[in-house]
């Protein structure tokens, strides 16, 4: 009989422990999502601020480059780094807004209209330093 009360206790001990790790592994996924979700806005964030510096250098380039090259390299390379600029602002919104797979992270996403706004407006601010460029 003492055996079969051990046996019980130890069965028992078993099941908590299959429940402990059933629930620390569900944990350790929800937070690899979480982790994925924050990978993704530093990736926006990566976009977003190569756009950046694409932008500036594009602008600066007319006045960096006036008087050592000829004009229209000067047009063409403003121009390459203002378009490239454009090219980060959309890919930004294009990798952040795709869906993340199950299971579905507790971190939010940042809303996809906000992004498409905000980047929507660099794009603008971009055409408008390329035809900047040209109008000079």
């Amino acid at each position: 009989m003492k055996a079969h009360v051990k046996l019980a206790q130890s069965a028992g001990k078993l099941e908590h422990s299959a429940e402990q790790q059933t629930d620390s592994a569900d944990r350790r996924t929800q937070l690899a999502a979480d982790r994925t979700v924050l990978a993704a806005e530093r990736t926006y964030a990566a976009w977003v601020r190569t756009g950046l510096a694409a932008l500036a250098s594009g602008i600066g380039a007319r006045a960096l480059l006036d008087k050592i090259v000829a004009g229209w390299l000067i047009g063409a390379t403003g121009s390459v780094l203002i378009l490239f600029s454009a090219f980060c602002f959309m890919a930004a919104v294009w990798r952040q807004t795709h869906p993340v797979a199950p299971p579905r992270p507790d971190t939010r996403r940042l809303p996809p209209a906000l992004l498409v706004v905000v980047n929507g407006f660099l794009v603008l601010v971009s055409l408008a330093a390329l035809v900047g460029i040209w109008a000079r």
